[in-house]
């Protein structure tokens, strides 16, 4: 493979992707290649695309689940320059690989409010602008001044907040190239009163949340007018297993990994869920997650 020794980033083959997903499931990458520059994306991009690689960007892997046979092309996670960060004539200016847990502790240590209500959300800020992650009543979409994209066939470019076609759980930018950085809008405020409202969004999260163990987020996109949590729990599922995959008895529409789960058992876990809810409400459940590798359909 070309790209070993020609990127900053290190290459790495037959990566397990159980260690890159906060699912903790998923077998191997024939590639990871972590990107520690717009170069080394450039450059990987470009020698995957010449060898006919399959490639995807991966983050924190908070909203993925991998085959347990693995993903037979590449990984690109981001690296060095991607995870920096710094405020600038109040706005916060971040790399898309920051963890979004991080900007947000760094906010409220410098007394900058905006970002209290994704106190507890995982993974990085690229894949919380991607899924326009948030709390009932806050998104990512609120605070966004501009993101900027990579692409191979553009390069750099720079979207303003009002132009990205945000959405529940969902922004549209996956399709308009890679996330890179972005500038987020924050305001001066007391610390006291940020540590009150980061408290308060975090008490929320961990009540009504699996928090404790290992899980992808929410399963399903919640159908028009009513919950996908909602329509699970009437069905009786909460607490329901497949191997070590259960339906969480906090939250419905959260599947978590009690130990030792497959991805397969994840999936016959979602494909019986859809067939009850389907049966008992005729509303036909879309999985949210992201589904890496080669799967029974789901």
């Amino acid at each position: 493979m070309r790209l070993q020794g020609s990127l900053i980033g290190p290459v790495r083959r037959e990566e397990s992707l159980a260690r890159h997903t906060t699912f903790r499931i998923g077998g191997p990458a024939a590639l990871f290649v972590e990107c520690a520059s717009v170069a080394d994306l450039s450059r990987a991009i470009s020698v995957l695309q010449e060898e006919a690689v399959d490639w995807t960007i991966l983050g924190k892997g908070s909203n993925v689940l991998v085959s347990d046979a693995g993903y037979e092309g590449a990984i690109l996670t981001l690296g060095r320059d991607f995870k920096r960060h710094t405020v600038e004539n109040g706005h916060l200016r971040t790399g898309a690989g920051v963890l979004l847990a991080a900007v947000v502790q760094d906010a409220f240590k410098l007394g900058l409010s905006g970002l209290e209500f994704a106190v507890g959300i995982p993974g990085t800020v690229g894949g919380a602008l991607a899924m326009n992650a948030g709390s009932r009543d806050e998104w990512m979409s609120s605070i966004v001044e501009t993101v900027t994209l990579y692409s191979a066939a553009e390069g750099l470019v720079a979207v303003r907040g009002p132009e990205v076609a945000w959405g529940y759980r969902r922004s549209g930018l996956r399709d308009r190239g890679i996330i890179v950085e972005a500038v987020l809008r924050v305001s001066e405020s007391e610390v006291v009163d940020i540590r009150r409202s980061m408290e308060a969004s975090l008490r929320r999260r961990r009540r009504t949340q699996p928090l404790s163990v290992p899980n992808a987020g929410s399963i399903f996109v919640n159908p028009v007018g009513t919950s996908a949590g909602h329509l699970i729990e009437a069905a009786g599922l909460m607490g329901y297993r497949v191997g070590g995959a259960m339906v969480s008895d906090i939250h419905a529409n959260f599947i978590v990994n009690t130990g030792g789960a497959s991805a397969e058992d994840v999936v016959a876990l979602i494909l019986l869920v859809r067939q009850t809810v389907k049966e008992a409400n005729g509303i036909e459940l879309k999985p949210e997650i992201r589904f890496l590798g080669r799967f029974s359909e789901a």
